[in-house]
């Protein structure tokens, strides 16, 4: 249940962030400036402390470490090199490039999924710092002050920050591609808390091993 919040505060927030973005950046009605760049600190906020409480979470809450398996491990572990799809790579870049019509059995994420998760952390950390740059309360601050003048100006942060925020825009789309590429079950358990059963695959043996009843597995 915290992951699908943490997910649906990751959603709220970037888009508004976005929204907020393109206004302060090309303001299209009069009179919203204040109110946009109030959102948009606001949220700032709430998606780098969402973050927080997303990666201390990955330590305390166990998931499944594939799908189909009631089998749970500490969740960080899933976003780790695993024995059942370090070797993965080139396959899931084939799939993912129509190069391969076979879904490489493996487990939880995928090898660029896992790398993309630990990537998007990262650059949330950067955009933010770039916000504080040019953030009033904060952009005469000590790091924030010295990286501006390090590179050139507040223009050249504001340039960073405005691509930046393009990098978010193109992830998300090709994330909620990929997550339904294959039907709309990853939706319809973020929307509708319909979780599916299907196969069940055990990453032990490699294999696919049965079928996930899930009415049986609640009582």
């Amino acid at each position: 249940m915290l992951f699908v919040v943490t997910h649906w505060v990751n959603l709220v927030s970037m888009v508004v962030l976005i929204l907020t973005g393109f206004y302060i950046h090309y303001p299209f009605v009069p009179g919203l400036m204040g109110i946009a760049r109030g959102a948009h600190v606001c949220f700032a906020f709430v998606i780098l402390l969402n973050m927080a409480l997303r990666v201390i979470g990955a330590f305390i809450v166990k998931s499944a470490p594939t799908g189909g398996t009631r089998e749970l491990v500490p969740d960080y572990k899933n976003f780790l090199p695993q024995k059942d799809n370090r070797h993965q790579l080139g396959a899931w870049i084939k799939y993912y490039l129509f190069l391969k019509k076979e879904h490489p059995l493996g487990a939880k994420y995928g090898v660029p999924q896992k790398l993309s998760y630990l990537v998007i952390p990262l650059l949330l950390l950067i955009i933010g710092f770039t916000g504080f740059c040019l953030w009033g309360p904060t952009m005469g601050v000590g790091p924030f002050a010295a990286f501006t003048e390090f590179v050139g100006g507040p223009m050249i942060v504001r340039i960073a920050h405005y691509y930046l925020m393009w990098v978010f825009i193109i992830f998300m789309m090709i994330h909620i591609y990929l997550a339904n590429v294959e039907g709309l079950a990853p939706t319809k358990v973020m929307f509708a808390r319909k979780e599916h059963g299907g196969l069940v695959y055990d990453p032990k043996l490699h294999n696919i091993v049965g079928e996930d009843d899930l009415d049986e597995g609640r009582h």
